[in-house]
């Protein structure tokens, strides 16, 4: 990369190594970027966007100036001809009613009409969906037209968290980028550039568990009850009760489960590593906790994959936790 271009992302190693092997030429059409929510997801695609629509000249596609008049835009919110972003569930839109490549309200059918039109600036045109989920069947499928005849010089991006809940069509048609968990490291790096004192980063970045939304969720308060929540009912499936699952709804399921899984790994940490746990708060608890072999341990953290799985699909949370209860309820007596 040209020394005096920058990319700025925190984490992100293996996508990021990824992309500094293409060129503009061996870029593909789409991208899926897959991975737990607070990662980096859609922070990697806007850099990547802007480098690409960077006016500096670069052998690869990663990198920009940050001073052209496309980097200006990027920098100033301000919106760009040939860069548009779409956040959240996406409908299917009228046939008859064609909206502009910057509306606020796109459609499916907007893209498949925007995207068949030229370059402002006569170079790429690059749209990103974040968060991606569609209304209907229907909306999902109006955007094949793109994946099975893609028009040159358009890149499209998609980040899910849940890409099992993509059509397989569109999945299929696209490479998908996996992100890794944030480190503590990381975790803490964001904290700091977003403000957050150094008690604040420090603590943040433990209870992120690879996550920076996480983390920020739980320094505002926000996930601090579904933690506590998920922890209890941990402790006491372990010891043999049968408690309330009320860490377990549509909203709070996946953060429940990431909770979960944390308390798994510290199990195993300390008993096999002797090892520190990241769940520091419950030192105490975990401690208390029976013996494992690691092939239990293994056991259990691969049906709260299973779990975690499910919880990415319409489940009813309630079978997502039933299946980490009964791992945990034959674990506990070995």
């Amino acid at each position: 990369m040209n020394g005096a271009l920058q990319f700025d992302v925190v984490g992100a190693r293996g996508p990021r190594a990824y992309f500094e092997r293409l060129t503009p030429r061996t870029l593909t059409h789409a991208y899926v970027f897959s991975g737990t929510e607070g990662v980096g997801k859609k922070t990697f695609a806007r850099r990547l966007a802007q480098s690409l629509l960077c006016a500096a000249p670069k052998d690869g596609v990663l990198g920009y100036d940050g001073v052209c008049v496309s980097c200006t835009l990027f920098a100033t919110g301000a919106r760009h001809p040939d860069f548009i972003e779409h956040e959240g569930t996406l409908k299917i839109g009228e046939s008859d009613a064609a909206a502009g490549f910057g509306a606020e309200d796109l459609t499916a059918r907007d893209l498949v009409r925007q995207l068949s039109l030229a370059s402002y600036s006569g170079g790429m045109r690059i749209l990103l969906l974040g968060d991606l989920d569609f209304a209907t069947h229907h909306a999902a499928n109006a955007l094949l037209k793109f994946f099975e005849e893609p028009p040159a010089g358009v890149l499209l991006l998609i980040t899910t968290s849940a890409p099992s809940r993509l059509l397989p069509t569109i999945r299929s048609r696209a490479i998908e980028v996996r992100f890794p968990l944030l480190t503590c490291g990381e975790i803490a790096e964001i904290l700091r550039r977003k403000g957050y004192d150094a008690k604040q980063t420090e603590s943040g970045s433990q209870l992120g568990q690879g996550s920076a939304a996480r983390a920020i969720a739980a320094l505002e308060g926000e996930e601090l009850s579904v933690r506590a929540q998920a922890a209890r009912w941990f402790f006491e499936v372990v010891a043999g009760k049968t408690p309330e699952e009320e860490w377990a709804t549509r909203e709070t399921l996946s953060a429940g489960l990431e909770t979960l899984k944390g308390l798994v790994r510290d199990w195993l940490a300390m008993r096999v590593a002797q090892a520190p746990p990241l769940y520091g708060d419950y030192a105490r608890e975990l401690n208390a906790l029976p013996p494992l072999s690691p092939k239990r341990m293994s056991a259990i953290l691969s049906r709260l994959d299973d779990a975690q799985h499910l919880a990415r699909t319409n489940v009813n949370p309630a079978m997502a936790s039933e299946i980490v209860r009964m791992a945990l309820t034959g674990s506990a007596s070995r």
